[in-house]
């Protein structure tokens, strides 16, 4: 690990608690000018580091920090096996992994950062990920999985933010189809998978899950183009709200992961719509399209009857939906 990384475990696993650089030094093995260089680098992307003259460095009580060692001590079951890699800003979590899973990295990795600059949603739009209000992971996956199957990943991680979002905010949290988390009908997570598939088999090489969740509203709002859908979890800071809403995360998706398409997670993801029994747009390449949602069916796909009476099972992969009285 670097200096900054065990500056960082040190401070996080002693909250509050002041540090002299002296000190730090003498248990890192390093020089004073190397605690105090690498203190810096961490203030310089946010990390909320207190340093006071005579007293040395601390972490405060109530700070919300982004972290492995925070993530790993609130994971439960299956989840504490998993390969965390924590980071303060990348492109993406998912281009991590993809490449990666390329090289032939085994089931089991995940890539959190705290920022990206290349975060993308679903038909390739941008993904908002600013620093310091959200939390971005990403798990390689290699199931033993059809392609047509694939949209049963997205399905199970969907449920599994909202268990998670629930548990450590205690409010209800809903799903609109296929891949956005709400809270009070705003967008507070966006979930993407891409997997690659074998040409001749059908069936799925590996997947990268993707989720980003909005745990803050950003100083100033988000940006105009989504101030009206865009959501978060708090309204005002948390401690270790981000660590937990992580550990969550990934405790209660991976035993859904090794029963996809159950009967359980079907029925929570239905339980949990958005959109049964509203009126919807169907956007496709021909334009959109009206038509009433009536239910989720066993596979998760949105079942909707238009205005001339004709009845559809829609998949992830040919439509986005929105609802009209957004």
């Amino acid at each position: 690990m670097s200096v900054q990384d065990h500056l960082r475990e040190v401070l996080e696993s002693n909250r509050d608690v002041f540090f002299s650089g002296e000190e730090i030094a003498r248990k890192l093995g390093v020089s004073r000018n190397a605690v105090w260089k690498a203190a810096k680098a961490l203030q310089a992307d946010g990390y909320p580091i207190e340093a006071v003259t005579n007293r040395g460095y601390r972490l405060p009580e109530n700070s919300d920090v982004l972290s492995e060692s925070g993530v790993r001590r609130c994971l439960r079951g299956e989840a504490q096996s998993l390969r965390l890699n924590v980071f303060g800003s990348v492109s993406s979590t998912n281009i991590v992994l993809r490449e990666l899973a390329d090289r032939g990295e085994p089931e089991g990795a995940v890539a959190i950062a705290v920022s990206q600059t290349g975060g993308r949603g679903r038909r390739g739009r941008s993904f908002f990920s600013p620093p310091g209000t959200g939390a971005y992971v990403s798990i390689l996956l290699r199931p033993d999985l059809a392609a047509e199957d694939a949209t049963f990943i997205t399905t199970a991680s969907a449920v599994a933010v909202c268990e998670a979002v629930e548990t450590v905010s205690g409010r209800p949290a809903q799903i609109k189809w296929v891949n956005d988390v709400l809270l009070d009908g705003r967008k507070i997570c966006g979930i993407l998978t891409e997997a690659s598939f074998g040409m001749e088999s059908g069936r799925v090489e590996y997947a990268v899950l993707g989720a980003g969740i909005n745990v803050y509203t950003p100083e100033g709002d988000f940006p105009e183009e989504i101030r009206k859908v865009a959501g978060s979890v708090f309204d005002r800071p948390q401690p270790d709200a981000k660590n937990r809403l992580i550990a969550e995360y990934l405790s209660c998706f991976l035993p859904r992961y090794r029963a996809l398409g159950g009967a359980d997670t079907v029925s929570e993801y239905r339980r949990r719509s958005a959109v049964i029994g509203r009126r919807v747009a169907v956007r496709s390449a021909a334009g959109e399209t009206p038509a009433l949602a009536l239910g989720v069916d066993d596979r998760c796909r949105l079942l909707v009857r238009y205005e001339n009476g004709a009845q559809e099972a829609l998949s992830s992969g040919e439509i986005s939906v929105r609802l009209t009285d957004e």
